[in-house]
């Protein structure tokens, strides 16, 4: 299913400014430009788009009010996405050389801040007020809080709990935030926000775990990057959690996984351990519980059209290929 396919005609219009916006706002010098111009190429915008969505849930919701704070989240997730990309030593990401591959660590962390400090720009310029600044400032804690409980339990196997916390923390916290973004920049009530902000949050639990089993099972032409790739830099996530659970393998499996240096060999053994099981259909399991509880949330108070395209999005997450 097409990302795009889930947006009503005015969302996709607001996409097509917003791409414009995302461009100026990295334009001001032209390295920085070459450098984050890949970047945000090819990117779902699902962060931004729901936050559009959510802002637009009841009545029209000016452009100038929301495209700045649109952009911004987009620039965050992006600079996320680039400091992951330094920690986990990727090679690629969207099917293209990662900037630390590109142009090494020290230059890819100033480009991941300068991305952050530019989203921050705009929240601050275009005036959103102390709370949308206290929602944005938490949801970057809060990504960095995630990342280090992630890389300092590298080639651990983590309990459910955890492994919850985690992707709580990197994941589910960032869409959540989005959706309660568009609610308070529309002067939503009270009840709405809560509601949208829940819905948010099973989207995003939904996403990640299923981000876990693209990681093993995903098109590697469409995901543009190679299987394995977590347990390469031994994030271990649920596929391998639930494997270690039911497996006559599971003492083959942990080895593979906890022994520190996981060569292309191991993902090959740990990926054949992992098919033997029911952890896929575990896995997608638990993702539709989360988007079922996702819907609950839904304000029966929203536009038909918006209300719509959030359906869509949560059938998107859980049968997407990248």
């Amino acid at each position: 299913m097409n990302f795009v396919a889930a947006l009503n005609e005015a969302a996709a219009k607001n996409l097509r400014t917003l791409e414009e916006q995302i461009r100026q706002a990295i334009s001001e010098d032209p390295f920085i430009f070459a450098a984050c111009e890949p970047l945000i190429r090819g990117g779902k915008r699902l962060r931004p788009m729901l936050f559009m969505l959510c802002a637009n849930a009841k009545t029209a919701c000016p452009p100038e009010k929301t495209m700045p704070l649109a952009t911004a989240l987009e620039l965050i997730h992006t600079a996320s996405l680039v400091h992951d990309d330094i920690i986990d030593t990727s090679k690629r990401r969207r099917g293209v050389e990662t900037a630390n591959s590109k142009y090494g660590a020290q230059i890819a962390v100033l480009i991941g801040d300068y991305l952050f400090a530019k989203a921050f720009q705009l929240v601050a310029e275009n005036d959103y007020g102390a709370e949308v600044s206290s929602i944005l400032s938490k949801l970057v804690k809060n990504l960095c809080v995630g990342e280090i409980m992630q890389d300092r339990s590298l080639f651990v196997v983590p309990t459910m709990t955890e492994y919850y916390t985690r992707i709580n923390l990197k994941t589910a916290i960032f869409l959540s935030s989005c959706c309660k973004l568009g609610a308070v920049v529309a002067k939503a009530p009270s009840r709405e926000v809560e509601n949208l902000t829940a819905y948010g949050a099973g989207l995003g639990l939904a996403f990640q775990i299923i981000d876990d089993l693209l990681d093993f099972f995903g098109d590697e032409t469409v995901t543009g990057k190679p299987h394995g790739g977590d347990l390469k830099s031994g994030v271990i996530t649920l596929p391998v959690i639930r494997a270690l659970e039911v497996s006559g393998d599971a003492d083959k499996l942990k080895a593979l996984v906890t022994r520190g240096e996981v060569t292309a060999e191991d993902i090959d053994a740990a990926i054949k351990i992992i098919r033997a099981t029911d952890a896929v259909d575990y896995c997608r399991t638990r993702a539709e519980a989360h988007i079922e509880a996702a819907r609950v949330n839904l304000p029966l108070t929203l536009k038909t059209s918006v209300s719509l395209a959030l359906e869509q999005i949560a059938d998107f997450v859980v049968d997407r290929t990248r």
